[in-house]
């Protein structure tokens, strides 16, 4: 049952995310309002489930964590929160000068991350169930690797579900090549992803215990096929293409386009 209940809403929820940040602009308002009850409400949930070592608020933080994070995706992929920097990168800069440019272009909505993980922790510190927190950090950390894994370079680095008005975070991504911290990434996050089947099979069955560590391990199993597909020549369309609406490519000019037309 955790397993069914972590695919089904991991996507369900990716596919509203896409539907909801890939349409007209006029909607984002409506969108991140809606998303940003759904946030409080799972903040909410999280405390209060968090005061229950049952097996109903177990399933209750684990709802309320994707909440809270569907709220920062919302906000990152409307580009409500994303960063300062919002036009392509300069194809020429290398080292540390690029990866300044492309932290630029999240680095609003890293920190929200980090906040709000700091704020889940204190929130569930010493609580009976931390099931919430733990969710949202574990979340907070595979993103985390995602992205750093797509700016150093990955095999597949395509990104069908990435909103138009953010395809200029495409240019900050590195060249298609296989890297060892993709590999290592992936054998790391399979490695969590064991030990939390350890703990879900050493707890007794049907126990809140057993739910927790089950619901943990398949969110560590989805995270390392989402870093597979990284490897691989898969396409988000695949899963999601119902999600996401017909759409008319940006105009550009040249080999970038305007850093106008970015901006817009």
């Amino acid at each position: 049952m955790p397993f069914i209940v972590t695919v089904a809403i991991w996507f369900v929820a990716t596919g509203l995310i896409a539907w909801a940040d890939n349409r007209e602009r006029a909607t984002f308002t409506r969108s991140l309002m809606i998303g940003g009850a759904c946030g409080i409400a799972g903040l909410v949930t999280i405390l209060i489930a968090s005061q229950s070592a049952s097996l109903w608020a177990v399933y209750l933080a684990f709802v309320g964590a994707l909440m809270v994070w569907g709220w920062h995706e919302i906000g990152f992929l409307t580009g409500a929160a994303a960063g300062p920097r919002r036009i392509p990168a300069d194809a020429e800069l290398r080292g540390a000068r690029r990866f300044a440019q492309a932290s630029a272009t999240v680095i609003h909505h890293e920190v929200a991350l980090a906040l709000t993980a700091l704020l889940l922790i204190s929130l569930s510190w010493n609580a009976p169930n931390q099931i919430g927190a733990t969710v949202f950090v574990l979340l907070f950390a595979l993103r985390l690797t995602a992205k750093i894994n797509m700016f150093i370079g990955v095999p597949n680095s395509t990104a069908e579900m990435l909103p138009l008005h953010l395809d200029y975070l495409k240019t900050y991504f590195g060249r298609n090549r296989m890297t060892a911290l993709l590999a290592i990434s992936i054998a790391a996050i399979t490695a969590v992803a064991a030990w939390f089947g350890s703990l879900a099979l050493a707890a007794p069955v049907g126990s809140a215990e057993m739910v927790g560590a089950s619901l943990l391990t398949t969110l560590c199993l989805l995270g390392a096929l989402e870093h597979v597909f990284l490897a691989l020549p898969f396409r988000d369309g695949m899963l999601w293409g119902w999600a996401l609406p017909g759409r008319t490519p940006p105009v550009r000019g040249g080999t970038g386009g305007s850093k106008t037309d970015w901006k817009t």
